[in-house]
């Protein structure tokens, strides 16, 4: 008779050999998705890689853009002086569109930014009071263009008492004028502007951020 303790003894081995089986393969299955894992790690690098020698094209890319703007569309600008207040205070920082008289004329009212027309090498802002054609006097610190006083809807700084014109704005010029009256050096120091000096007109006070606002 076969010894019953050799049988279970052999019964042991294959259950102890079933036990080690893998009936579903998982060790391909793990094996299989390491070496998947190969070239993801390669496709990532190689994006990076891409990346990294795309990033100059951008950064000249986005360069060329802001230089556009700021020289050909908008430009802020800083107010250093008090002699547009009190529509402007000092360190106010307003924004300039450089491109809007390619498209309009000049209109009395308009805040523009031009180049100093005493030599310096800097830019002033004043308030066209008069284009080609009007008439201007300021008498006892009023303002006449036309032999009438000059319609406006901005406020002026009180205490002035000057005197200058009367002067017919010729062609392709303009006459400014700072709103603090009595403390702005403007048309009636430096004369006339011509047209072709102006940079943009100014629409908006974007600093600081309690006085944003824009204008008519």
């Amino acid at each position: 008779m076969p010894d019953e303790s050799e049988n279970t003894a052999n019964n042991g081995e294959e259950r102890s050999h079933d036990s080690v089986v893998d009936p579903e393969n998982t060790g391909d299955k793990i094996s299989d998705a390491h070496k998947s894992e190969v070239p993801a790690r390669n496709n990532e690098a190689e994006s990076f890689i891409s990346f990294l020698k795309e990033l100059p094209v951008l950064i000249i890319t986005a360069v060329v853009i802001a230089y556009v703007i700021k020289w050909l569309i908008i430009q802020p600008f800083y107010i250093p002086s008090p002699s547009m207040e009190p529509t402007l205070i000092p360190d106010d920082r307003v924004l300039v569109a450089k491109f809007i008289y390619r498209f309009g004329n000049p209109t009395p009212g308009d805040i523009i930014v031009f180049v100093a027309p005493t030599g310096e090498n800097r830019d002033y802002i004043k308030r066209i009071v008069a284009v080609g054609g009007d008439k201007v006097e300021v008498r006892d610190g009023d303002l006449l263009v036309n032999d009438k006083p000059a319609p406006q809807d901005y406020e002026t700084m009180p205490g002035d008492y000057s005197n200058w014109g009367p002067e017919v704005i010729r062609k392709d010029h303009v006459m400014v004028m700072g709103d603090n009256r009595p403390n702005s050096a403007d048309g009636r120091v430096f004369g006339q502007l011509r047209e072709d000096a102006i940079l943009g007109k100014a629409f908006m006070i974007y600093w600081p951020l309690d006085r944003i606002s824009l204008f008519e």
